[in-house]
């Protein structure tokens, strides 16, 4: 029996923040894959290796972990005043699933770096030495954000002596700045309320800020949390709750019942299929703990504790787009958020996470009690891990129906 041969692909892969991810351009990909749907889904898919049952994604990219199940297409931009289109896909690691319903933060650093590799940014806007602003439209959510990228004799400068929580080696310095994350037409808190009451059938209810800036989020009290008779207070590491499976059925529960009431779903079934948001957070007063890495985390240098979950796992530092709405809710007083950070007006927030801190800045304004964030900034840093061509075999693409294709 004779079977097809692989295919080449041109792609990088990259690390951008705490995640890393298999980058194409547009241009590169497959005829049938060049447009939403089946077929683009399977290509993706094969090329990080899921679904796997194994959990471990040997035959892919991938490397078995939500932060490292990534994929992105970049295309030069056809929005107007924008510089390159980025659109992102969350690959499941045990379903035959890519999740579009959201962005990622981190990977967004590594965005206007291959932008500008790439070509897709203009010659003219590139310094010789100093900062390249690049100007990227996020598809799956609609928005702007911007990326500062430091430039060297005309080149990305990716070395350099940043240091990022969660990340093993300095790098340089990536600023990004999402811009109005939320948009005025948009509600940011969708009930309405800063602060609600999120009834879980079978496992409480829980006071909740449920807000949609950067990512869809869930906020909750981590001292509220004890269905499984375990105390929580928001300085837990992943070995604390990975290893749980009644804390992680109990989170993915609360996801799916926040997810209703926020109106992103109409049923609990529909949460399988959209697992990439709502992310669901708890969080605490600042309180010292020792990172995953051993560095000391004192209560004197944070202003609270935040733990985030992403695709049913406790993340090993903090999702970039749960960042931005962590930064955005800390600046609304009254918040779950601001009211763990002790209150009051800010402009910015430290917070810690399973792998150390992070400094998030937001500007946020009231207008008569209608809030709107006109951006919010973070550092993170971003480099090229590996270029050339990521391979799937041949017959991968062969047995996608054109009308699976077209309706997907």
């Amino acid at each position: 029996m004779a079977f097809a041969p692989q295919i080449k692909i041109p792609a990088t892969y990259m690390r951008g923040g705490t995640s890393k991810g298999t980058f194409f351009n547009l241009e590169d990909l497959p005829e049938k894959c060049k447009v939403a749907g089946a077929a683009r889904d399977a290509m993706l898919l094969r090329v990080i290796g899921s679904p796997d049952p194994y959990g471990k994604q040997t035959d892919g990219m991938g490397g078995a972990t939500s932060s490292t199940s990534k994929t992105v297409i970049l295309a030069k931009s056809t929005k107007a005043d924008h510089d390159v289109d980025y659109l992102f896909g969350q690959v499941s690691i045990d379903k035959p699933f890519v999740d579009w319903s959201g962005n990622c933060g981190n990977l967004t650093a590594a965005v206007g770096s291959f932008a500008i590799s790439n070509g897709m940014v203009d010659a003219d806007r590139i310094p010789e030495n100093g900062i390249a602003t690049v100007r990227v439209w996020q598809a799956n959510i609609e928005k702007t954000i911007i990326a500062q990228v430091p430039i060297t004799n005309g080149e990305v400068q990716e070395t350099g002596d940043f240091e990022l929580d969660g990340v093993t080696f300095p790098a340089a310095e990536v600023q990004v700045e999402f811009m109005n994350p939320v948009d005025a037409s948009e509600a940011m808190f969708p009930t309405g309320n800063l602060v609600d009451d999120l009834e879980v059938p079978g496992i409480g209810t829980f006071k909740a800020t449920m807000i949609n800036a950067g990512i869809p989020t869930i906020f909750l009290n981590a001292e509220d949390i004890n269905f499984t008779g375990v105390s929580y207070n928001g300085t837990e590491l992943q070995s604390d709750i990975n290893s749980d499976e009644n804390a992680l059925a109990m989170f993915e529960t609360i996801r799916a019942y926040g997810a209703i009431k926020m109106g992103l779903i109409e049923s609990i079934e529909e949460a399988a299929t959209r697992q990439h948001t709502p992310k669901v957070a708890f969080v605490g007063k600042p309180q010292g703990y020792t990172s995953s890495s051993g560095k000391e985390i004192n209560a004197d240098d944070i202003d609270l504790n935040v733990r985030a979950l992403s695709m049913g796992l406790l993340h090993h530092a903090m999702m970039g787009t749960a960042a931005v709405a962590i930064g955005t809710a800390a600046t609304i007083p009254g918040t779950l958020v601001n009211l763990a950070a002790g209150g009051g007006d800010r402009d910015s927030v430290t917070f810690g996470h399973p792998s150390g801190t992070l400094k998030v800045g937001a500007e946020a304004i009231e207008n008569e009690g209608e809030w709107t964030v006109n951006k919010v900034v973070m550092s993170r840093s971003a480099r090229v891990l590996m270029e050339g061509a990521v391979r799937i075999p041949g017959d991968v693409l062969d047995n996608i129906p054109v009308d699976d294709m077209e309706n997907k």
